[in-house]
């Protein structure tokens, strides 16, 4: 479809407007020039109080701060400073707050600010960084955004997505594709450089730079090395890189930014209010630039599993047993197809998975498409019914002609990014294998239908890699289609804009990881990795990059028994890190390199071990446990407290 060209903010009287008072307003009450124990040239452009962020869904628990706009040079940064001890729930915890503080973010690694105004509530932006993560969104209760995208506006280029009119890029895009993306809030399809900051805060040298590269040079390395164990696949590519999007998170400039953010802005304070209240900021350290060959680290010791990880497996985790099979089954079934005891079945599922030949049958029920007390006569009844629901819906889309969907900017969109990620999803598999593949077809109906079904949440890459597997069992169109109805109805909230689903996971993740390893939690504290995004890929799309297809699926319907816990994917996560303790705390592992390590354990992760682990410390932490994670939390069925998906409720198809 041709793209139209981007159009510049000087074409919006509100926000044209609001340059002359705002800029006026940050140089009459929020601008100040840099002190003489500031650096020099650092400058305050912006700064608004009782800026807050929610990260659960209770409106208790919010959490307001200070943000920034910080010009040094040609270069500007963001920060977002929680208020300290202002909490208005015990459960959030100054550590917990200081998960989400934003420190001295340069633009020059912002993809792009997304504006949403409801109409109740209170405006608020999502800023959607390069690498395709969002930060949680940050809600103005004393008004202001104007004024910020003004500011921003004044000092970089900005720019008005021609596709959507809320959403501002920070950088311009040459490719229609990341238009469209950028324009979705979605990852990029092909990375794109950053530019890189034209000048550095603090001191910095050409060592920062060498850095960089060799960042690059690394992670590029990893994902070809990861990509050539498995079978080749070029289409798949891009795809790939795409999910691998998800989870990486620049260092946001923590080796070039100055005392400045390091020291100054800790807790909120400024430098001076800092020394004045003796705030020191915590296990950070300035770099100083050397020409000296890096030292290889002593070999550190590493601080015992508080909780005996291998002797607890072996006490709580039950040996794994073989699939149920078609016999085994049948013993469940009553004489007219009724469950006879769903929760029996839901344990033996999880010991031991189904046998594949059975789980066409067996998946309905995990997925919750048909009812355990069903008979035979009213599954077949419920699929006639179903299938006909599903043709009319899938007319919604198969009947707009060219002519409406010239006029429908959404559905073109959405349309374009199926027809392309389909064509990238399993092309391993014989079953997705081919030109002109009816299954890909099926895919793609299947998604698209979906996106009418679900106006709010639409499509967002990923959830192929969910439908693929259930097509790939249930070998129908329509059963397909409610199968994954039903699971996107727990897992939807992964795929929220504003990336609260995945937002309170990683944060009951590392409640978890405190309460089974502190010493790991510390560790992570100390190196700056507690917001845990080195988890997003296997959260997002529940580890189906990290096991081969026919384990993945296995993993899927032992997680779908919610025997033990809804929440066992978080305790199998704990459970991968803590088998890996004494490497990454033993080698000293900062975020990159960590975040390395992990991808890097793709495909070299034993399923059966992971699995006894997880039992056995979702039986350890017990109550303990289940109070680390909040009511709500992805695969739980959503509280009903109104919208499902809130963050679309100014732009819904």
């Amino acid at each position: 479809m041709h793209e139209p060209e981007l159009h510049d903010l000087s074409d919006d009287a509100d926000y044209a407007a609001s340059i002359q008072q705002g800029s006026a307003r940050m140089t009459r009450n929020d601008s100040r020039k840099s002190s003489p124990s500031e650096p020099e040239g650092a400058e305050i452009v912006y700064s608004k109080e009782n800026v807050a962020i929610h990260p659960t869904q209770y409106a208790s628990e919010r959490i307001s701060g200070r943000l920034k706009l910080i010009k040094q040079g040609n270069s500007l940064f963001m920060t977002w400073i929680p208020y300290k001890g202002q909490s208005s729930n015990a459960r959030l915890s100054e550590k917990d707050k200081n998960l989400y503080t934003i420190r001295a973010v340069p633009f020059s690694d912002i993809r792009s600010i997304r504006r949403h105004t409801p109409t109740l509530g209170w405006q608020y932006i999502i800023v959607v960084m390069s690498s395709g993560l969002a930060f949680p969104p940050l809600y103005f209760y004393n008004g202001g955004v104007r004024e910020f995208l003004a500011t921003v506006k004044q000092n970089i280029l900005l720019v008005r997505s021609a596709e959507d009119a809320n959403v501002f890029l920070v950088n311009d895009f040459e490719n229609p594709l990341q238009r469209t993306l950028s324009s979705l809030e979605l990852p990029m399809a092909v990375p794109v450089a950053n530019v890189p900051s034209t000048a550095a805060i603090g001191s910095s040298s050409s060592a920062d730079q060498e850095r960089g590269e060799s960042d690059k040079s690394s992670s590029n390395s990893q994902q070809n090395g990861r990509q050539g164990q498995k079978h080749h696949d070029p289409a798949r590519d891009i795809s790939i890189q795409v999910l691998e999007k998800f989870s990486l998170v620049t260092r946001f400039a923590r080796e070039t930014t100055s005392q400045l953010f390091r020291d100054g802005f800790i807790d909120g304070f400024t430098p001076s209010e800092g020394r004045k209240h003796g705030q020191v900021s915590p296990a950070r350290h300035h770099i100083t630039p050397s020409n000296d060959p890096p030292k290889v680290p002593d070999e550190v010791s590493v601080a015992p599993d508080p909780v005996e990880f291998d002797k607890l497996s072996l006490v709580w985790g039950k040996p794994r047993q073989p699939p149920l099979r078609q016999e085994e089954w049948a013993t469940f079934l009553d004489a007219e197809g009724r469950v006879m005891d769903s929760k029996a079945l839901k344990k033996r599922i999880f010991y031991g998975g189904v046998e594949h030949n059975l789980r066409k049958e067996v998946w309905t029920f995990l997925l919750g498409y048909h009812a355990y007390d069903s008979t035979y006569a009213e599954r077949e009844y419920l699929m006639s019914v179903k299938k006909a629901e599903y043709e009319t819906i899938k007319r919604q889309w198969q009947s707009i002609s060219p002519e409406q969907a010239r006029r429908f900017t959404k559905f073109r969109e959405r349309k374009g990014l199926i027809d392309k990620d389909v064509v990238r999803t399993d092309r391993s598999l014989s079953f997705y294998d081919g030109d002109d593949n009816p299954n890909v077809y099926l895919l793609r109906d299947i998604l698209l239908t979906y996106s009418f079904y679900n106006f709010d949440l639409g499509y967002c890459q990923g959830m192929s890699d969910l439908l693929s597997p259930i097509l790939y069992v249930m070998r129908d169109e329509s059963q397909s289609f409610w199968c994954f109805v039903s699971l996107m109805e727990r897992l939807g909230p992964n795929f929220n804009r504003d990336q609260s689903g995945m937002h309170t996971q990683l944060f009951a993740l590392s409640k978890l990881v405190e309460l089974l390893d502190k010493p790991l939690h510390h560790y992570f504290e100390r190196n700056d990795c507690l917001n845990y995004f080195f988890c997003f890929r296997w959260i997002l799309i529940q580890f189906k990059r990290e096991f081969e297809y026919d384990k993945t699926m296995r993993l899927w319907e032992v997680m779908w028994t919610h025997h033990l816990s809804e929440h066992l994917h978080l305790y199998v996560c704990v459970a991968i890190l803590k088998r890996h303790r004494s490497k990454i705390m033993g080698e000293q592992m900062d975020f990159d390199t960590l975040l390395k390590f992990i991808n890097e354990l793709s495909g070299q992760i034993d399923l059966d071990g992971t699995l006894r682990e997880a039992e056995a410390l979702c039986i350890c932490a017990g109550e303990n446990g289940a109070a680390c994670i909040p009511p709500g939390t992805p695969p739980s069925l959503p509280i009903e407290d109104g919208l499902v998906y809130p963050q679309l409720e100014d732009d819904i198809l």
